[in-house]
């Protein structure tokens, strides 16, 4: 299974198209907020999306769970968990809802790790980066019990991967 997890791309347009046409075989397409695109926006059409703190109206709802098969995803934007101070809130919520996967933006700080069994993931920014230079996204492919995540530089390509087991 594969799953394209993107957030904070703060009005992008054409980079979402981009990135359903350069990953067109996902399983998931998965958006952690902050598009600030209208719901019926083609851009993010198939996208899974949550409602980040820029993302004014009701159009999105503010967490979604995802269930594909042996793994549980949670989707935030992660500003009502407060994750850039830590990610104990977050957890928390996650493990209420029995998820696996816990997957969250809001910072624009790209990072992964897993903490107790459950993987936590924020692909970072496309629009505004923090903390590095490179435009990210992430593509976590789930085979059995391994998790490999893959980090992409949007327009560049495969930067690096790690995988956990």
């Amino acid at each position: 299974m594969n799953i394209l997890i993107c957030s904070d791309s703060h009005g992008l347009e054409k980079e979402l198209f981009q990135l359903k046409n350069m990953h067109p075989n996902m399983d998931f397409y998965l958006h952690c907020g902050d598009s600030e695109l209208e719901k019926d926006h083609p851009a993010i059409q198939g996208f899974h999306i949550v409602r980040g703190n820029c993302d004014y109206g009701d159009d999105f709802p503010l967490q979604a769970v995802i269930e594909t098969g042996k793994e549980k995803i949670f989707i935030t934007h992660g500003h009502l968990h407060h994750v850039k101070t830590n990610l104990m809130n977050l957890r928390y919520e996650a493990m209420e809802h029995n998820a696996t996967i816990a997957c969250f933006g809001h910072s624009h700080i790209l990072g992964y790790e897993m903490i107790d069994g459950m993987l936590f993931i924020n692909p970072g920014s496309m629009a505004f980066p923090r903390g590095r230079k490179e435009r990210t996204y992430i593509i976590l492919e789930v085979q059995d019990e391994k998790k490999i995540i893959h980090v992409y530089e949007f327009g560049k390509g495969e930067l690096f991967q790690e995988t956990f087991h």
